[in-house]
């Protein structure tokens, strides 16, 4: 499998094909501790995050244009032809690279959780959605994504690719909230609601943590007691609610504006 020096197209095995989609499923990525990313720009946000590679497929059309910054990939690069790349990829139109990777532990330093600005996810389902929030805790330079144990995988093939590569940067600890606030007694918590205090009456924040909740039940009960402040999106149309992601996104654009 190794092309370490010449990169020939190598034929993919039934058995590696088997093990390739064994990690779309949970149980297997938790037992071998990797997961698969897709495409181009994934893969290459991945591949810039110095992320730990063990296999990293690709056709020729793909490697004759990266092949000059892969030096320290070299012996991870397996070239496969478009039928190959078709067979192992659980996109509908297959891209020309696929990364095998390995899932980074996400130790947070406790330091950093008490002066900075957190999303934590309470039961997230989607993973269109989760994989979106990640790109925005990203792009507004949140560092930890602190998921409930019952949030989708953040590995996930669909969180994956829908991360857009932000998956590279952030971190993503699935976890007990409760004990997570407890935790942090000091850190103020606010939460999303459809009634509360009127988001954009909110002063900017510099530390704590910002709840999203669940897309059909919202924030769980037994967690409003860790609540200091509980705020909502004001709107003028007939809605019954805004998508998790786009509150997210909206929540982090007011309190993490500049000040």
């Amino acid at each position: 499998m190794y092309l370490a020096q010449s990169h020939l197209p190598c034929m993919i095995s039934k058995s590696f094909e088997k093990y390739v989609n064994s990690l779309r499923q949970k149980r297997y990525r938790e037992e071998r501790n990797r997961f698969v990313a897709e495409g181009e720009k994934v893969t290459e946000e991945f591949l810039s995050e110095k992320c730990v590679v063990e296999k990293l497929l690709c056709t020729a059309k793909w490697l004759n244009r990266n092949s000059g910054h892969l030096n320290r990939h070299a012996e991870h690069i397996v070239e496969v032809s478009e039928s190959e790349m078709q067979r192992l990829s659980s996109l509908v139109t297959p891209s020309t690279v696929m990364l095998i990777a390995e899932i980074p532990q996400s130790e947070i330093d406790d330091r950093n959780i008490e002066t900075n600005v957190h999303l934590v996810l309470d039961d997230i389902q989607d993973p269109g959605n989760l994989g979106t929030i990640i790109r925005i805790a990203d792009w507004f330079g949140i560092e930890a994504l602190f998921c409930s144990v019952n949030c989708a995988d953040a590995y996930s093939p669909k969180v994956v690719q829908s991360s857009m590569g932000s998956l590279a940067r952030i971190k993503v600890k699935h976890t007990g909230l409760a004990e997570l606030f407890l935790q942090y007694p000091s850190m103020p918590v606010i939460g999303m609601f459809t009634r509360g205090e009127n988001l954009f009456t909110v002063e900017r924040i510099k530390c704590g943590f910002i709840i999203i909740g669940n897309e059909a039940r919202g924030i769980s009960a037994d967690l409003e007691k860790f609540i200091g402040k509980k705020i909502s999106i004001p709107g003028t149309g007939k809605a019954e609610s805004l998508n998790a992601a786009v509150a997210a996104g909206i929540t982090c654009a007011w309190l993490k504006r500049p000040g």
